[in-house]
């Protein structure tokens, strides 16, 4: 018997949650892996899995098992890998995952020479603002720009700070002849992210101190925020932004910041990947490359 081929069928089967979906996965057959199992059940004496016709089921034998595989084909994988690491550039194909605006705004800026720095790298960059199960979807590295992040098993490693802005066109606020005040916010034409757990509302902390909720009653929202700031900059009105999406707008003048003294939670960069005994070295030097990048503030006004 294959051990270790046992061992990863296995360990596929499990994660998989049945033998039809770890065969798409492998390329193998059904047949193929119910028999590798079958022959690891018989090598080690007991019954891994209790199959019905409906479910597959993992016994106590079963889940011991399976700890002990991913632990040993992990640590045979950390072997290869270590092996290799310092023989040969990171190649293969770099999964890249990135929220739309840092993705149009950001990665321009730094990617280009990091794919040719690593010319043997194919990097496939994935845009989007919904959620991303990086192991489901097969995805290597994840930025992600958040307030907090949820309990998970991915590292993350914080990448930069962006501090979170309201900003308005100059036109917009020529419109308006007096001061614009923190409980003045609901009187004026607000434009909300509706992808936001809470996007009518800002949490505002004044100079000395004094906090304040303002609901935001949003003249227009948008599920972008490219589009929301393409709003902004047209003078349709007042809205909130990580400092990196409006940046350009607010140094050439489009965009002016609104109640610079007052501040809301800034959000944090991160780059996210699954736990692992051992950093592929693909994921390393895009982690890498980005830490030493974003160690430089990129998105201050210089005065």
């Amino acid at each position: 018997m294959d051990q270790i081929s046992a061992m990863q069928a296995f360990r596929r089967v499990v994660e998989s949650g049945g033998f039809s979906a770890a065969a798409a996965l492998t390329g193998q057959s059904h047949t193929v892996l119910s028999r590798q199992v079958k022959n690891l059940e018989r090598h080690l004496g007991t019954q891994l899995l209790s199959r019905t016709t409906r479910r597959l089921h993992v016994t106590e034998a079963g889940a011991l098992c399976y700890r002990h595989c991913v632990q040993v084909l992990e640590q045979l994988e950390a072997m290869s890998l270590e092996i290799s690491e310092h023989q040969q550039q990171p190649t293969g194909t770099l999964r890249l995952s990135v929220a739309t605006a840092f993705g149009e705004l950001e990665l321009g800026r730094w990617l280009p020479d990091f794919v040719e720095r690593f010319d043997q790298l194919q990097v496939e960059l994935i845009c989007t603002d919904r959620f991303v199960d990086m192991l489901e979807e097969g995805v290597d590295v994840c930025l992600r720009v958040t307030t907090h992040l949820p309990d998970s098993n991915l590292v993350a490693r914080q990448l930069a700070v962006s501090e979170v802005v309201l900003v308005a066109a100059p036109a917009y606020l020529q419109r308006w002849p007096a001061p614009i005040e923190p409980h003045t916010l609901g009187e004026h034409a607000l434009l909300g992210y509706n992808r936001l757990a809470q996007p009518q509302r800002l949490s505002l902390q004044g100079p000395d101190g004094q906090r304040l909720d303002v609901a935001m009653p949003s003249r227009l929202s948008a599920n972008s925020p490219m589009a929301l700031r393409a709003a902004a900059i047209a003078g349709l009105g007042i809205a909130s932004f990580d400092r990196f999406i409006v940046h350009d707008a607010l140094l050439d003048g489009r965009l002016v910041q609104v109640l610079p003294e007052w501040q809301q939670p800034s959000r944090h960069v991160y780059a996210m990947f699954p736990q692992s005994r051992y950093l592929a070295p693909k994921v390393r030097a895009l982690v890498e490359y980005a830490r030493a990048y974003y160690t430089e503030p990129r998105w201050e006004i210089k005065m």
